[in-house]
């Protein structure tokens, strides 16, 4: 059992709504298995008080913490400084305390292609489809450019947004590898691609039914092509059972929440994160434990 005592440091993350983050879970999960001196805590900050919020964490000598929606571009503006990665895609999912002042980055990234380094792929020949141009495509987009994705095609239902979408990367050499396709394009997509991720709320519960491909059109998916969904309840989501029935690698959203919370600690902490320990506790939480 871990005490909490007047020596324990904290973690957090800040997000509104917070209150159903699985964070606060695996991380204390792992700190009690590391038998550090630390704990993690959800915190509700709404827009208006992002400032207030931050000046608290600087006087009461937080170390660090993560941002989840709706403040990861919020963020940026209180930060001393950013990483590069998380310059170009625009959003900090996590931060800690410098000399200069508080440092953010974005390891929504780095858990993203996690799952993906560990397979057998040359990804200088693989040009993922990635539904959804949102905030989380975002992440992806970047992820896929890190591996060494020649081209990135992007499937959204709104042209305009799909442009602004494109245009967004600004000169940072992504804009480029993006290629913008409405819905209906996607049929010629499925049929050649070698990644296909969901990044839209389709099939999140309770509308556990529901897939953003449907079940003809993934039989257009080749063979021992990966489908990825940052969806991780209900495992498996419906287009992951579509395309596993295709013979499809299947990949969910749990893998990249595990991954990204794992190296945020690996950063707060200077020493190696217990990715199975924190990984076990959430199928665990969740009724998926074996």
């Amino acid at each position: 059992m871990q005490f909490i005592k007047g020596t324990t440091k904290l973690f957090g993350v800040i997000g509104n709504p917070v209150k159903h983050s699985l964070s606060p879970i695996m991380h204390n999960t792992a700190i009690a298995h590391l038998a550090v001196d630390y704990v993690y805590l959800a915190f509700p900050v709404s827009g208006e008080s992002l400032g207030m919020a931050i000046a608290g964490f600087e006087a009461i000598d937080l170390i660090g913490f993560n941002v989840t929606i709706p403040h990861k571009q919020a963020i940026l503006p209180f930060l001393a400084e950013v990483s590069p990665i998380a310059q170009t895609v625009g959003a900090v999912n996590t931060v800690w305390r410098t000399e200069n002042g508080w440092y953010g980055t974005n390891t929504d990234i780095a858990g993203f292609i996690a799952p993906l380094k560990s397979l057998n792929r040359d990804w200088q020949q693989v040009s993922p489809t990635i539904l959804g141009n949102g905030g989380a495509a975002r992440a992806v987009v970047a992820g896929c450019a890190e591996l060494g994705c020649p081209e990135i095609k992007v499937v959204g239902r709104n042209q305009q947004r799909l442009d602004y979408f494109k245009q967004s990367w600004g000169d940072s050499g992504l804009q480029a590898k993006i290629k913008a396709y409405t819905w209906d394009e996607l049929p010629g997509l499925v049929s050649e691609t070698e990644l296909l991720v969901n990044t839209t709320p389709v099939g999140m519960y309770p509308h556990i039914e529901k897939s953003p491909v449907d079940a003809k059109l993934m039989e257009k998916l080749p063979p021992n092509a990966i489908a990825y969904d940052l969806i991780y309840t209900p495992k498996p989501t419906k287009f992951l059972q579509l395309a596993a029935q295709q013979g499809a690698v299947s990949i969910d959203g749990l893998e990249m929440l595990v991954q990204q919370g794992a190296a945020a600690l690996e950063i707060w902490l200077q020493q190696p994160a217990p990715v199975e320990v924190m990984r076990q506790s959430l199928l665990d939480y969740l009724g998926f434990g074996y």
